[in-house]
């Protein structure tokens, strides 16, 4: 394991391989599905007992929409069950919860859990967890510009005091640590337009393990991974490696 220095404060993770790990059984989309739900709570677990301070998970895409209409429809109420049985238990563990992305998208009913789950756990100071449901790297930008756009033409904000704090505070994780390490299960080796402006100096962290069978010994090894790098944020390494 990792010494508490080199500890990531801030994961996210995109939980890829659901539906390829139901496949390999001969099981259709939604038992991956449900099987992702049981590893997504190892893990939440598993980060708040080695002191992360900050996790994301990548629940649903903005391009998840495109998926066949039945799956949406089976993961927008596996996603609401779960709220109905989760929040109890991450409020207890004193795990506060946000949810990020365009929930205009998501029906009145989900949309008025996402607040209660988000208010019941407001008084939390452990681990922040958010979860992004509809939520896309690209829409978030955009987002962020057209709020600070709003706040400019309103004689709020001159546009050249518009710089890299002021905008990352207009972001959907504002307020959150800075992302140190991004978790990708599933085999693939991309981003997946997911927390674009957020992953620009995180690192990257690949395995080829699918979301199912994802757990704390895997959690491990990927913060064994973060623990070996080097992180300079555009110095040389002897400058970093330099006494303070």
């Amino acid at each position: 394991m990792s010494t508490e220095e080199d500890l990531p404060q801030h994961i996210a993770i995109i939980m890829d391989g659901n539906g390829r790990w139901a496949k390999s059984r001969g099981k259709p989309r939604h038992t991956g599905h449900r099987a992702g739900v049981k590893a997504t709570r190892a893990i939440v677990e598993a980060a708040a007992e080695r002191g992360v301070r900050a996790l994301t998970l990548f629940a649903f895409s903005s391009e998840n929409w495109s998926r066949p209409e039945e799956e949406v429809s089976s993961l927008m109420s596996l996603f609401f069950e779960v709220l109905q049985r989760e929040v109890e238990i991450l409020d207890k563990n004193n795990i506060r919860v946000r949810f990020v992305g365009a929930r205009e998208q998501l029906s009145d009913r989900l949309q008025k859990k996402l607040a209660a789950a988000e208010a019941q756990t407001a008084g939390n100071d452990g681990m922040e967890l958010a979860l992004a449901v509809a939520y896309g790297g690209r829409w978030d930008i955009v987002n962020a510009v057209r709020q600070l756009s709003e706040r400019v033409a309103a004689g709020e904000l001159r546009s050249e005091d518009i710089n890299d704090e002021l905008f990352a505070d207009s972001l959907s994780l504002a307020g959150m640590p800075p992302l140190d390490l991004l978790i990708r299960t599933g085999g693939e080796q991309r981003i997946s337009n997911f927390l674009l402006w957020d992953m620009a100096y995180s690192e990257l962290y690949f395995t080829p393990t699918l979301w199912p069978d994802f757990g704390a010994p895997q959690l491990d090894e990927a913060l064994e991974f973060y623990a070996g790098r080097q992180r300079r944020f555009g110095r040389t390494g002897e400058q970093v490696d330099a006494p303070a």
